[in-house]
């Protein structure tokens, strides 16, 4: 999602350092941000943006490899890595030890503790949760997670900042899932459950909630875009912080990423894609 966000924010006018682990996977996101099915030139070519307008954001980003040189004059730094409760304290504190006093530090992550990444900084205060949803430059929300020592300025920062992107925010406290998730992934475990018992096929099930709920996209179709995988993660997550049993991942969702069938990314999941 780190490739989305660097767009929105160079769309918006904001100068963005994006930082991977190696040169190669910059390069990707970078061809994601000129050419994915949701990047600058798709956008041109449906008229939604200037040509001009697109190789303006294009120059705004500058890539590096090095933590320390990304974040050294950031006024906002947003962290978009792994669901890794280790992995996200060990960027925190890096990016805490490199960016500027008034930095904020803002995690991208759907369902772990803004608390609790916040603990590996000297500066708890001003960290904050900034959840977009995938794909970032089209979805509109954002959910501005307030930790248990986040400051109501930084909130509100984080919030109008979350307008000028065109973004819709919502303010939530720091419970494992946040709103989104936590209302959406018991229904999508569900609709798993229903499909692993032979309730109905995929397309009936999808079609059920389509037509029944004028929703846009069924939930298995809304798994195999965010990924067998992440789902899991996610319901793992979920199932560990709270123990409902209503987040515990059906065996069939486990089989599946066993074998490799992670939805669209892999052209297999629920549906079998070309």
């Amino acid at each position: 999602m780190g490739s989305g966000i660097a767009q929105v924010f160079a769309l918006a006018g904001y100068e963005v350092v994006a930082r991977d682990v190696t040169n190669e996977f910059l390069e990707r996101g970078l061809n994601l941000i000129k050419n994915g099915p949701f990047g600058l030139n798709k956008a041109v070519e449906k008229g939604r943006l200037k040509k001009e307008d697109a190789e303006a954001a294009l120059s705004r980003i500058k890539t590096t490899t090095d933590l320390a040189e990304a974040v050294k004059e950031a006024d906002i730094v947003i962290e978009a890595v792994f669901e890794n409760m280790d992995l996200k304290k060990q960027v925190f504190k890096e990016a805490d030890e490199n960016a500027p006093p008034h930095a904020i530090l803002a995690s991208n992550t759907s369902t772990l503790s803004i608390t609790a990444i916040a603990a590996a900084t000297k500066r708890p205060q001003q960290v904050v949760g900034m959840h977009f949803f995938n794909p970032v430059p089209v979805m509109r929300l954002v959910e501005v997670v307030k930790g248990l020592a986040t400051s109501d300025e930084v909130v509100e920062v984080v919030k109008q900042l979350a307008t000028k992107l065109g973004k819709t925010p919502i303010v939530c406290k720091d419970v494992p899932g946040f709103v989104a998730n936590r209302l959406a992934f018991p229904y999508l475990a569900e609709a798993i459950r229903l499909y692993e018992m032979g309730v109905a096929s995929a397309e009936d099930i999808d079609t059920a909630m389509k037509l029944g709920y004028n929703f846009p996209m069924g939930p298995l179709e809304l798994i195999d875009l965010i990924g067998l995988d992440v789902t899991l993660d996610i319901l793992e997550t979920l199932y560990k912080e709270t123990g409902q049993s209503t987040f515990c991942p059906p065996v069939l969702l486990r089989q599946m990423v066993r074998a490799g069938w992670l939805g669209r990314k892999t052209k297999k999941g629920f549906y079998t894609y070309q």
